[in-house]
């Protein structure tokens, strides 16, 4: 009964201070930020229920009361933890990486939780009930809660960010968010020690009351002021809309920088909408809106037309400006037209919207009447400046009209109209494409495969090759559907010189990266380069990789000062390009560096690395010869290996091989 009385008292008074949203909640598109906590707030009531119901279920001895109800437990658990992302991902809509992130966390945290459950009643991992039913927590429901922990500590470091860019409110409502998701970590972590304790419900129980106050209620009193500000200002809104009001559905009048709106006119069309009639932010709430009324198509399109920046753009040196798109109303999609002026006080917009769908259908009933059939010339003349071929198909029939402005097929006859479009075109494909591309070309060319394609896109682009006259020609393909739905528009386009400036672009890039990486004196590779595959070997035994066996082999040319003061920088040169050839004939199968005036490393692996200590005795045998013969460059050469077992840093190694070199250095001058 003790545990009990917390889930108890947890729904008492999540159902007083939630009431008001529970029972009423707000009139706003499923995706924004309101709907998704008042979903919140329905799960958190179910895991309460469950919650209060351990305690019963569990001192009842009954095994399968306590068995379900803590099933319910985790999984609304679960639930909750999604539910609470997807607000705060509605809440906080900064930055949609970052958001993805947090929904694909969530998301992975539920399914981890119901996937667990179902195979806890088979083998129990999250947990078990003992005969006498008692409760025995396993390591499912640790990973479970620190999962929620990062998630949590996530989502409340990225309130924070934002939190410190904002002021005002929306400052403290993003600080809100914060702390609530802190206040969860700290009760996670302690549920996490105390499974027997009802630690998890007292923090969703504080987190709930800290966005209650703070950011509904805020919120509300925000929205209220706002309402009261914008009837104080009734009388102005009034003037302007009497001389714009006739004729239009809705006028609204906008605070330009705060984004304040009041809609001063509108028809019954937009009341049946239920769209607001004041708002603290036109802008953010005109996009949320889209998602409900806008027709899919044309939603990208108008959504971009509500920011703050673009409508102050588009008004730069005219007085207004108009666009159209489609609204989704009872009797189905109709366009509008949208006017945007700016206010003598230069302060607001005043955007004004009028139905325009009878207009459009009493031109087009014209237009029809002039013209009995589409034209498809117009389409062709359209696009011809863009695209080499375009073909108009009919997807009932298939037939299809085609239009050339370049020919890029050569001398071969291609029909300008037919019966069966995808017919005809795998007819042509063994004479025109690429032996390589023809069974990808083959499966696109299929009507269904083309309906499939577009399905829920606006258009579908494939790249292939054709060969003309043995030679190979890069080719794109378009494919859109047409206004109506009932036609396929598919543009074709050489883009044989597109690809091939990109090839000689990316060769350039490499070359010119493998050009900054090489020694100009001597064509080895340089002391940049060294470094990088130093850090690269590195990185690679920091990550406890088993890395392939390797040696370094470290190199100091003698007498290099001697050579430049005797006989010139010139002869200077020529000694130290014939150290490198010396060094890479040796090591013909590994990288030869320079990484100083007179000083050499060559990275020993692969075939050579068996063969390592020979080279060196070949390497030491020639400049003997060198020596004996008074020419040729005379090398001191030292030799490390790298020990998997012993060594964790690169830089040993190389540094073992640079003592042995100072001790060949010193042989080598007692044998002169």
């Amino acid at each position: 009964m003790y545990y009990s009385s917390f889930g108890i008292l947890a729904v008492i008074l999540h159902l007083i201070i939630n009431y008001d949203v529970l029972k009423n909640g707000r009139k706003e598109p499923a995706q924004g930020p309101h709907y998704r906590y008042r979903l919140f707030l329905n799960c958190l009531m179910v895991f309460y229920a469950a919650d209060l119901l351990w305690g019963f279920a569990v001192e009842s001895g009954i095994f399968i009361a306590a068995y379900t109800d803590t099933v319910l437990f985790f999984g609304t658990m679960a639930l909750s933890v999604l539910l609470w992302t997807r607000y705060v991902v509605a809440f906080l809509d900064k930055n949609r990486k970052r958001t993805k992130v947090f929904l694909a966390a969530g998301w992975l945290i539920f399914g981890f939780v119901i996937l667990h459950l179902a195979v806890n009643f088979f083998n129990p991992i999250i947990f078990e009930f003992t005969e006498d039913v008692t409760y025995v927590p396993h390591s499912g429901r640790y990973i479970l809660l620190v999962a929620q922990l990062l998630l949590f500590i996530l989502t409340s470091a990225h309130a924070f960010i934002i939190m410190l860019k904002a002021s005002g409110s929306d400052r403290v409502h993003y600080g809100a968010v914060c702390v609530s998701g802190a206040v969860m970590s700290v009760f996670v972590v302690l549920q996490t020690f105390y499974p027997f304790a009802p630690f998890y419900t007292i923090g969703c129980l504080i987190a709930n009351c800290l966005i209650h106050v703070f950011v509904e209620e805020d919120e509300k009193r925000e929205k209220d002021r706002i309402t009261a500000d914008v009837k104080k200002d009734s009388e102005r809104y009034s003037q302007i809309a009497s001389g714009l009001a006739a004729g239009y559905e809705a006028i609204y009048y906008i605070n330009i920088e705060s984004g304040e709106f009041m809609e001063v006119s509108a028809s019954s069309t937009y009341e049946a909408m239920n769209i607001p009639q004041t708002g603290r932010d036109f802008y953010a709430e005109t996009r949320e809106n889209i998602y409900r009324f806008v027709h899919p198509d044309d939603r990208e399109f108008a959504e971009s037309m509500y920011y703050r920046e673009t409508m102050q753009k588009n008004l730069e040196g005219r007085r207004s400006y108009s666009y159209k798109y489609r609204v989704m109303t009872a009797g189905g999609a109709r366009y509008y037209r949208f006017t945007v002026m700016l206010s003598e006080d230069g302060e607001h917009f005043v955007l004004s919207e009028r139905d325009i769908q009878d207009t459009i259908s009493a031109e087009t009933a014209l237009l029809e009447k002039q013209k009995k059939s589409i034209t498809f010339t117009q389409i062709a003349e359209s696009l011809a400046s863009n695209y080499d071929v375009i073909y108009y198909v009919d997807m009932k029939t298939f037939e299809y009209t085609g239009y050339t402005s370049r020919n890029i097929y050569g001398e071969l006859k291609v029909e300008n109209s037919g019966e069966d479009f995808f017919e005809v075109a795998k007819r042509n494909i063994p004479a025109l494409v690429h032996p390589s591309d023809r069974e990808k070309i083959e499966t696109v060319m299929d009507a269904d495969y083309m309906q499939s394609a577009l399905e829920g896109r606006r258009r579908f682009i494939l790249q292939y090759r054709l060969m003309i006259h043995d030679r190979v020609e890069h080719t794109r393909l378009i494919a859109r559907r047409s206004s109506d739905g009932s036609h396929l528009i598919i543009c074709v386009e050489n883009i044989d010189k597109e690809v091939r400036k990109e090839k000689e672009h990316l060769h350039a890039l490499n070359t010119e990266k493998e050009l900054a990486r090489r020694d100009e004196l001597t064509g080895v590779r340089n002391r940049t380069a060294f470094l990088e595959l130093e850090k690269s070997v590195q990185d690679n035994i920091d990550k406890g990789l088993d890395y392939l066996p390797f040696a370094f082999a470290v190199c100091d040319l003698n007498d290099l000062k001697k050579k430049n003061d005797t006989e010139g920088h010139v002869a200077g040169d020529d000694y130290i390009r014939s150290a490198a050839k010396l060094l890479c004939d040796i090591f013909d199968h590994s990288p030869v560096f320079r990484i100083g005036g007179d000083e050499f490393a060559v990275f020993i692996g692969g075939k050579d690395y068996p063969d390592r200590m020979e080279l060196a005795d070949r390497l030491k045998k020639s400049v003997i010869s060198n020596l004996k013969k008074g020419e040729g460059p005379v090398l001191a050469v030292g030799i490390s290996d790298f020990e998997p077992s012993e060594d964790t840093d690169v830089k040993a190694v190389f540094e073992r091989a640079d003592r042995q070199m100072y001790e060949d250095k010193r042989a080598l001058k007692e044998t002169v």
